[in-house]
């Protein structure tokens, strides 16, 4: 597999890698994440950890319900929040109507950029947005966070916008490690649930399974 070095606009080097059947997109090379992010800090100690650079079980339960039940997707105009490397959306790029693949983090949405390029794929963009200050009006059908629900100084935002999102109608589908510290997140949401279930995955860091949970009013 073929790297792009580090003098090139990406910050992290990556490479094309299998990510799901038949799907291959750059992704940052795991050993070469945290000595990049070193080299960077040196740099400027306010840079901040790239979460969104690795594969996280989350997104790849989120992909594997989605072929279960394309239903949610299909023919439909489709939004990720907190993308990472936007693997769900790239799985699903090919049924949905429109997708709008969003991340706060600028090197993140470079990459899904990079990769919306080279697969060719004319119904996606990608967007630099942090939830803690999203449009307020948001027109779309279906709505996918994966792993989002990991820091509870971001719980308040995060629970404001998903409930802003039902309110104007949207299907909101989560992907989320059952976390102890999440449980007052989960709690919250609990008015709008309409399904929950274990999605099983490939174990990773004694993750085997993960919750999906279905909400919309």
């Amino acid at each position: 597999m073929k790297s792009v070095p580090f003098s090139q606009c990406l910050q992290y080097p990556n490479r094309l890698m299998e990510v799901q059947d038949g799907v291959s997109i750059y992704v940052p090379i795991p050993e070469m994440v945290k000595p990049t992010y070193e080299h960077l800090l040196k740099l400027d100690a306010n840079t901040a950890f790239p979460f969104w650079a690795k594969i996280w079980p989350s997104s790849n339960a989120m992909s594997a319900f989605l072929a279960l039940e394309p239903k949610w997707i299909t023919g439909k105009k489709v939004l990720e929040v907190g993308a990472g490397l936007g693997i769900p959306s790239f799985s699903i790029a090919q049924f949905a109507r429109e997708v709008i693949v969003t991340d706060h983090a600028p090197e993140a949405v470079d990459l899904i950029n990079k990769n919306i390029n080279h697969l060719c794929v004319n119904n996606m963009t990608a967007k630099c947005l942090d939830w803690n200050d999203f449009p307020e009006q948001v027109s779309v059908d279906t709505v996918l966070l994966s792993d989002v629900n990991y820091a509870p100084d971001a719980f308040g935002p995060l629970l404001t916008l998903i409930g802003r999102l039902i309110e104007q109608g949207a299907v909101i589908i989560i992907a989320t490690p059952e976390r102890i510290m999440a449980v007052p997140f989960v709690e919250a949401l609990q008015p709008f649930i309409q399904r929950s279930f274990l999605q099983p995955v490939e174990a990773v860091e004694n993750i085997s399974a993960i919750r999906i949970l279905l909400l919309w009013k």
